[in-house]
């Protein structure tokens, strides 16, 4: 069996997207910063969570090489 460029490639999408949503929620934090200490909690607990939803189809993506 020879091993598929799906994974390589869904490795690479991987830390990209990890990389992006990073720096966008980072460029955030002055903005985020002014905020009430429990807000603050609640913001970086929910976006340190949403970024995981794309995971679900591009992980399925590199396995079958079918998104849905």
């Amino acid at each position: 069996m020879t091993p598929s460029w799906r994974k390589p490639a869904g490795m690479l999408a991987i830390l990209l997207l990890i990389l992006i949503w990073c720096v966008g929620v980072a460029s955030l934090s002055g903005f985020v910063g002014r905020w009430h200490a429990l807000i603050q909690l609640g913001f970086y607990l929910l976006t340190g969570i949403i970024w995981i939803a794309p995971l679900k189809p591009l992980l399925r993506w590199m396995e079958t090489g079918r998104w849905r």
